[in-house]
């Protein structure tokens, strides 16, 4: 029997004689933050929301799983400076709301930094809240050890009725793969003001399922804001959908990718462009799709480029309500910090 096999038939071994090992499993969990030092704000008429996919403060350094490199782990050093550049950079725009992905608050990969916390402390924002989308005491593959890691709402104001909702995982992953890997959520909170309240809500939907999860995922997420406008609920979602919009004009194999390893390979997209349309059709979108038609490199969010150009959209804003006319825009130059754009819009908060 080769290692791999050997190590299988261990960790096999592990999970069958125990409930949760590695103690991978997810509740409905949410844990709540707050910065060190709070400031008082009042509650504007136009809100400003951002939302941003932050690479676990990777900046552009060449993971194993981007096919660029072989790092799996970060230096403290490494982290602090990347973070210290988000954190510049969020303070350049100065969201009221900000939606965050890809966020590790106790992990190995980053040094163990909270990067939650560490955002409250070096941003205007004083309350967040995060849930773990994957979580480890110990992942024994490529080095990656303890993780947790996943999505968070950070916000001026303090919310109520914070909630994970939890999404299918991939069916088409054995046993052991499924047991460790990404358990994807919808990350809820509550925000209320004059009487009024705001559902805020962010997700990280599957990149790579090669079934129909993504599918599924993206039914439940519009099935479930559908059911917040039903009831006159106003709301605000933000997230990385890794799907393309309608009219996308990329490549259906992603030659741009130099994954080769089935694990890691960009997805084609091609039969998912339409996925995304009841989104358009029923809410404002902060990147309406008639101007997305008109350049759609203009709107790329996320890349997969060693050399440095955006090639997809995969980050999206929406909302039952009124964003202001042509206040979305896509932030395309800060490239260093993350492998995603981050998307900003204002919205008019006086119905």
């Amino acid at each position: 029997m080769n290692k791999f096999g050997t190590i299988y038939m261990i960790l096999l071994s592990l999970l069958s004689v125990a409930c949760d090992p590695f103690q991978t499993k997810i509740g409905t969990e949410v844990s709540l933050y707050e910065s060190l030092e709070k400031q008082e704000f009042a509650f504007p008429d136009t809100l400003k929301i951002m939302t941003w996919n932050i690479k676990f403060g990777g900046g552009r350094i060449d993971f194993f799983f981007d096919c660029h490199g072989d790092r799996v782990i970060m230096e403290k050093s490494e982290v602090i400076d990347n973070m210290a550049l988000l954190s510049e950079k969020i303070r350049e725009v100065n969201p009221d709301i900000l939606f965050i992905q890809e966020a590790d608050v106790n992990a190995k990969r980053s040094a163990y930094v909270d990067q939650v916390q560490y955002l409250l402390d070096n941003t205007d924002f004083n309350y967040a809240a995060y849930a773990s989308q994957w979580k480890a005491k110990h992942i024994p593959s490529d080095g990656i050890g303890k993780m947790d890691s996943g999505n968070a709402i950070l916000s001026k104001w303090k919310f109520t009725n914070a909630k994970r909702i939890p999404l299918p995982l991939i069916k088409s992953q054995n046993f052991i793969v499924r047991y460790f890997y990404l358990k994807r959520n919808i990350l809820e909170i509550n925000l209320e003001n004059d009487n009024k309240s705001i559902k805020l809500l962010t997700t990280h939907l599957s990149a790579y399922a090669k079934d129909d999860t993504k599918k599924r995922q993206l039914d439940i997420l519009k099935t479930y804001i559908d059911s917040l406008h039903q009831k006159g609920q106003q709301f605000i979602l933000g997230g990385d959908f890794n799907s393309l919009p309608p009219y996308s004009q990329q490549t259906n194999k992603f030659e741009d990718s130099v994954c080769t390893d089935e694990d890691f390979e960009a997805d084609n997209y091609s039969s998912e462009t339409e996925w995304m349309m009841p989104f358009y059709n029923n809410y404002e979108t902060a990147i309406p799709l008639e101007e997305f038609k008109k350049n759609n490199s203009k709107h790329f969010s996320h890349t997969t480029d060693k050399n440095g150009y955006w090639n997809r959209k995969l980050d999206y804003l929406f909302t039952n309500s009124s964003f202001v006319p042509t206040s979305g825009n896509t932030l395309q130059q800060w490239m260093q910090v993350s492998d995603h754009a981050p998307i900003i819009v204002k919205m008019n908060t006086k119905q």
